[in-house]
């Protein structure tokens, strides 16, 4: 996977995580926007912060592993990625 591709999911899960616009980011079922498939459905692994820290969430997707850290039901969160992460090889 090319780093142009990495960026651009970055880019696109930052965007759909400072947009949203439910009231409980846990439960919402991907009712932002049109999908054409679903690539990865596997659950996150979340790390939870101490109170009044950003929580965790990870995860491999084709060999790369993104962090998204969130803060509660807040409309605001931070995405990372790791490409080619030798911990995700063999990851769909």
């Amino acid at each position: 996977m090319s780093r142009l591709t990495v960026l651009a999911i970055g880019v696109t899960v930052a965007a759909l995580a400072l947009t949203g616009c439910t009231d409980n980011k846990y439960s919402e079922p991907f009712k932002d926007a049109p999908r054409s498939h679903v690539n990865n459905n596997a659950p996150m692994d979340v790390v939870n912060g101490s109170d009044g820290f950003s929580n965790v969430g990870t995860k491999c997707d084709h060999g790369n592993r993104v962090y998204v850290a969130y803060h509660g039901d807040e409309k605001y969160a931070a995405v990372a990625v790791v490409p080619q992460d030798p911990t995700c090889r063999g990851s769909n």
